[in-house]
């Protein structure tokens, strides 16, 4: 039996930077790569389009947007279901989100769920949902009278408060240190897996608040209470988001292996002046001396699936150069995948770095991206830049960059099988075209289940290129029921070769099934099933 990704996959796009004028050209892209969006709710940033819209405009909006990223070759989104003590689903742990109904703690009305309907949606397109969280953030200015009763910040006692959240500049958030915090955190993290058919849980950047001039973090006492061996109260800090990130990636893998747990820090980890032997030639705010985040523990011992580092810069940006940090992360990702976030926002929209005025400063990131085996894709920050198409952007993704739709790639460490190998069982023909027909047997356990599949067709009696985009007739949707596809592109008269693959929730695929050899006739088909004899 033979599996498609034997092969060695080729570099995608193995160009300089200096030849990226004049390409008319899709490049050849890759049978699997993310390619996300993130979507935010804070402020109404990208989605529902205003606070306290009726549901139903919520709906239109939210399927428009998925219509559109759709289009322009997206397979996942990753929305902020959580963005500052509130929530966009119904849940007793936070209240409802002020940015859904315009009044924090209101439900809507009529009533749904919008997080089951965005699952839901995203599904019907064949796109991943992933569920971001901003797990610190309590809330998003000092107005705490307007918080719902049910909010921690106010339904809590005043003594067990002064635990869990700490004031900084014009935010209140929830304690680091605090072990409570920790719990009640993973807590909701267990709740949601439980509870939704989830692809995975996303937190952003927001660890410890952004440094502010003036403002000192209060939680020395803290850590004179319970120091846990540390002398400096920055590994303390680093300790503290530690925790919560292995405690969250345990729950999250106990309850469903397949559910992915990844973060989107900081472009910048540390910065060579900081660190001259680990850090980057870059001058900058970075994640683990500003933030307290040490993502490179994570990966390191496994306890995230996926990094996703900002690195809104562009290339040949001066203080942080795209390509130094792509270099860099690209050679710390500890065996988990890396995808690349891009300042979408900044299309023609940067003041500083103008380089951002450059129709081709997104294609040309990618095509770097495409030059490295550890990056597995990239996650666009936010949508709306994307729909308001500035320098023509929707045409670059759409024709240039994702002119074919791609699967996830596949995460060896969240199964402990491969799918079963599905089986040709029948082909029929009609005037309008060639109906296959097949089955799995053997499925012992759920690495082992389906989750869709890869329908190839090769031109003539033979198996050719699975790498060649134009031999895959489609992908069948998530979780389908039908496992039959009906190909009215045939044409009378020709031979052709069909061959079916599976995926499993963690995107590995099955071996390839037997080709079935079918001659289209003008009112039907005749097929005939043979065996792989070696790799073709």
């Amino acid at each position: 039996m033979f599996r498609p990704g034997s092969f060695c996959v080729l570099l995608l796009c193995a160009i300089g930077c200096s030849s990226f004028a004049g390409l008319a050209q899709p490049y050849e892209t890759s049978v699997a790569e993310l390619r996300g969006v993130w979507i935010a709710t804070i402020e109404n940033i990208d989605w529902p389009s205003a606070p306290g819209l009726p549901p139903e405009r919520q709906r239109m909006e939210f399927d428009s947007l998925l219509d559109v990223l759709k289009a322009l070759g997206m397979n996942a989104v990753f929305v902020q279901i959580r963005p500052a003590g509130d929530a966009f689903y119904p849940t007793p742990a936070a209240p409802w989100s002020k940015y859904l109904t315009g009044q924090q703690g209101k439900a809507p009305e009529p009533y749904y769920d919008p997080l089951e309907y965005m699952i839901k949606a995203a599904r019907s397109r064949r796109m991943e949902f992933h569920a971001w969280l901003n797990p610190y953030r309590a809330t998003f200015d000092l107005d705490t009278a307007s918080l719902a009763p049910t909010h921690p910040l106010r339904a809590l006692p005043p003594e067990r408060k002064s635990e869990w959240f700490f004031r900084y500049g014009s935010r209140y958030y929830f304690n680091p240190a605090s072990a409570l915090v920790r719990q009640y955190l993973i807590n909701i993290v267990k709740d949601l897996v439980i509870r939704y058919d989830l692809d995975g849980i996303h937190f952003d950047d927001y660890f410890y608040p952004y440094k502010e001039a003036g403002q000192e973090l209060q939680d020395f006492n803290d850590f004179a209470a319970d120091p846990r061996g540390f002398s400096n109260i920055e590994d303390w800090r680093r300790d503290n988001i530690n925790r919560l990130i292995e405690g969250v990636s345990k729950t999250i893998k106990a309850i469903k292996p397949y559910v992915r747990f990844g973060v989107s820090p900081v472009g910048i980890w540390r910065n060579a002046a900081q660190d001259p032997v680990q850090g980057s030639q870059t001058r900058g705010m970075s994640s683990y001396d500003d933030l307290y985040a040490d993502p490179l523990t994570w990966l390191k011992n496994g306890w995230i699936d996926y990094v996703a580092p900002q690195l809104y810069w562009s290339i040949g940006f001066p203080s942080a150069d795209y390509y130094t940090l792509l270099e860099w992360w690209s050679k710390h990702t500890y065996g988990r995948h890396l995808y690349i976030g891009h300042a979408a926002y900044k299309i023609n929209n940067s003041p500083i770095d103008t380089n951002w005025r450059k129709p081709d400063e997104i294609l040309r990131q990618v095509a770097l991206n495409r030059t490295y085996e550890t990056v597995k894709g990239s996650i666009y920050f936010s949508a709306k830049p994307l729909l308001r198409n500035p320098l023509g952007i929707q045409d670059t993704l759409m024709n240039v960059l994702y002119p074919y739709p791609a699967r996830l790639p596949a995460m060896p460490w969240l199964a402990q099988a491969p799918p079963a190998t599905p089986q040709i069982c029948r082909v029929s023909g009609s005037p309008r075209g060639v109906k296959i027909t097949w089955h799995a047997c053997n499925i012992r356990n759920r690495d082992e289940n389906p989750y869709y599949f890869a329908i190839y067709r090769f031109d003539g009696k033979s198996v050719g290129n699975f790498h060649d985009m134009r031999n895959l007739l489609t992908y069948t949707p998530y979780l389908t029921e039908k496992w039959v596809y009906e190909d009215n592109s045939a044409a009378p008269g020709e031979h052709y070769t069909y061959v079916v693959v599976a995926y499993n929730r963690a995107h590995l695929e099955s071996y390839a099934s037997d080709p079935a050899v079918v001659y289209r006739t003008k009112r039907g088909a005749k097929w005939k099933k043979r065996r792989f004899l070696g790799l073709f």
